[in-house]
């Protein structure tokens, strides 16, 4: 299938994961509930935009522009340590994830999740990457109160984004319902297993995963 049609089968076969991964880590959400819901905001709004770009992007012009994507991803992630050394003076001193969910999100933060939803509409793989760099940037510390929320804003992204795809007829329905099985457990058992983990055990995984999709995509150009 064209690359297009692909990808919106793919967003469409992945949504059941997300859902079941934001359960396997519901336990990192606690004390959350203000950030998600104004992360569901931005999070709706950028899945849409998105996937209604996509949907005008040429399939030529979208092969070309997803390894880029991966990689640029990938990048900010395994940067975001550095950079957070730049804002705040250093690691030690930059504030700790309680006290970042004892404040409500900043006018900068939402515009940022809402262009990382425009991102994760537009292209889903990767976009798991590009949220935890966000978030890292934005001071949180633990990569598993991390993963809780890009679930979270993830499954908002692709819930829009899949409700786009089905609408516009593109889907391959037989092929995202048997994606979709896999996916549902893959989600879950992933959750857990990462919750077992040490969490530079997870951040290298997740920089492996990113450096090699984007490297396997360039080389099939």
């Amino acid at each position: 299938m064209s690359p297009i049609v692909a990808n919106a089968t793919s967003t469409v076969a992945l949504l059941p994961a997300a859902l079941s991964s934001m359960v396997g880590y519901r336990g990192e959400l606690t004390g959350a509930r203000r950030w998600a819901s104004l992360f569901a905001v931005p999070s709706l709004i950028g899945g849409a935009i998105g996937a209604v770009l996509l949907l005008r992007t040429s399939n030529a012009a979208f092969d070309r522009i997803v390894p880029w994507l991966v990689l640029g991803a990938t990048a900010l992630f395994l940067s975001q340590r550095a950079l957070l050394r730049l804002v705040h003076g250093s690691p030690t001193r930059a504030a700790g994830d309680d006290a970042l969910m004892a404040r409500t999100p900043s006018l900068a933060l939402l515009i940022g999740q809402l262009l990382v939803g425009i991102y994760g509409g537009y292209f889903g793989a990767g976009i798991g990457i590009l949220m935890l760099a966000s978030l890292g940037l934005m001071g949180f510390t633990n990569i598993h109160r991390m993963n809780g929320l890009k679930n979270w804003g993830g499954f908002c992204m692709n819930l829009v984004a899949a409700l786009t795809f089905a609408a516009s007829g593109i889907v391959r329905w037989p092929v995202a319902l048997g994606m979709a099985v896999g996916s549902i457990a893959g989600g879950y058992i992933g959750a857990r297993a990462a919750l077992r983990v040490p969490q530079e055990m997870v951040r290298g995984a997740v920089a492996a995963v990113g450096v090699l999709s984007g490297i396997w995509l360039l080389a099939r150009l």
